[in-house]
């Protein structure tokens, strides 16, 4: 791999060099290679007979609120407006999709929760309730929550509560009145800040209550909860930012970056963007990390690129460049049906899952999160979530071969010498503990 900085009309030329070329060369995957010898010397070896989808896909019609300028400031979609695809249901409530809602109105008390965690950040959603409901969102919660005090924090929906704790409190620690009864079976909106030790709660924009929390060993990070505790409730528009995060490129050189020895690409950094040509080839961090938030946004240069983002990787060499989990790069996608991605689709777990929707195009950018929390990985493209996916393989230190939990790489990936794409925006944030 060559790594410089080159004046912009040579970089002209060279897109247009590449560009110009009638048919790319069949390229040549370092995926192909389980073992992990380098790619110049691997034999190809047959895929999977078939990759699973993190759902069935056949019927989405892709329904994405978001404007742009949301994208691309990281905010993504919690609820994709068709299916409880990345929440998991604690118990018999019969949560279900109705009109682009998420609702329910018998069973136990129980709770909704999505499949990973998170830690700071601003979400936003917008509720409604029948008279006498109580129900509530609960945030950096565990998968079973005993205590509200201890497990989670339980921000309350009810217009009664024998103790007190109405709309806008969080539960056993901080009440609030709003004022207020809120219209029944009308929608209102709620917006959570989480930050730190922190949480500011809005209803309708206007009615606030602040909890500073003061006590020590409680969680930092957890699943966001949608809880049915008695009549109907129903959530809608459910969106989150991801706070507290740090830029790992400077946008002026690759500083904390290396290359992986024996790389072909040519990377270099133009107005702020990293440019990865041809390959194979990997540029990987210095610094390792095992559970975190990353969002980054990627365009390719070409109808249908290959290229990718590896995690938790272990550290590359001219025999093993690449042996991690990788966030898949391509927009190819068959029969004219998005639902069918032709290699994988953008934000597949290459290999493992395939991604349900192609969501971004090429020639343009896309921005994508990821969330790896212990063996469980998720995805989202343009912030509509593409991947859920746990992985139950045994233990094993490299990625091909079984999970690793262990903190790893994070690696850029020059896949063959058709390879023309651009980086920018690396923000990342650790989960705590």
């Amino acid at each position: 791999m060559k790594i410089k900085s080159i004046p912009a009309l040579v970089v002209l030329s060279m897109l247009i060099v590449l560009n110009g070329c009638s048919k790319p060369a069949d390229p040549v995957s370092p995926e192909t290679n389980p073992e992990g010898t380098s790619a110049s010397q691997a034999k190809p070896v047959p895929s999977p007979a078939k990759i699973p989808q993190s759902t069935d896909s056949t019927e989405l019609t892709y329904i994405n609120h978001l404007s742009q300028e949301q994208i691309d400031d990281g905010i993504i979609n919690l609820f994709d407006n068709e299916t409880l695809f990345g929440w998991h249901k604690q118990n018999d409530v019969n949560w279900s999709v109705v009109d682009e809602t998420i609702t329910a109105d018998s069973g136990p008390i129980g709770l909704l929760l999505t499949d990973v965690p998170f830690a700071d950040f601003e979400l936003t959603l917008e509720f409604r309730m029948t008279p006498g409901c109580n129900s509530g969102v609960f945030i950096r919660c565990a998968n079973d929550p005993k205590s509200p005090v201890k497990d989670c924090y339980e921000i309350n929906l009810a217009d009664e509560h024998p103790e007190g704790f109405l709309t806008g409190s969080v539960v056993g620690l901080s009440k609030f009145d709003p004022g207020v009864k809120l219209a029944d079976n009308a929608w209102h909106k709620l917006s959570i800040l989480a930050n730190g030790s922190s949480i500011e709660i809005t209803i309708d924009e206007k009615h606030k209550n602040r909890f500073d929390e003061t006590r020590e060993n409680v969680l930092r990070s957890g699943l966001i909860g949608l809880q049915k505790n008695s009549g109907e409730v129903a959530f809608r528009n459910i969106q989150l930012k991801p706070l507290q995060m740090d830029s790992f490129f400077t946008g002026e050189d690759l500083a904390g970056w290396r290359e992986v020895p024996g790389s072909k690409s040519v990377i270099d950094v133009v107005k702020q963007e990293i440019h990865v040509v041809s390959g194979p080839g990997f540029l990987e961090t210095i610094e390792t990390f095992d559970d975190f938030v990353l969002q980054f946004q990627a365009k390719t240069n070409a109808e249908e690129l290959n290229s990718g983002l590896f995690f938790r990787a272990m550290t590359g060499t001219e025999e093993n460049p690449s042996n991690g989990y990788e966030v898949q790069i391509h927009n190819g996608f068959k029969d004219e049906d998005r639902n069918q991605p032709k290699n994988a689709g953008t934000g597949a777990i290459f290999r493992r899952v395939e991604a349900r929707r192609v969501v971004s195009s090429d020639l343009k950018w896309c921005t994508i999160t990821l969330v790896a929390s212990g063996p469980h990985i998720a995805t989202w493209v343009d912030g509509y979530p593409v991947v859920s996916w746990e992985d139950t393989r045994e233990p094993d230190e490299n990625p091909r071969k079984g999970k690793r939990l262990e903190a790893g790489h994070l690696s850029l990936q020059g896949h063959d010498p058709t390879t023309d794409l651009y980086f920018k925006n690396f923000n990342i944030s650790n989960l705590p503990e």
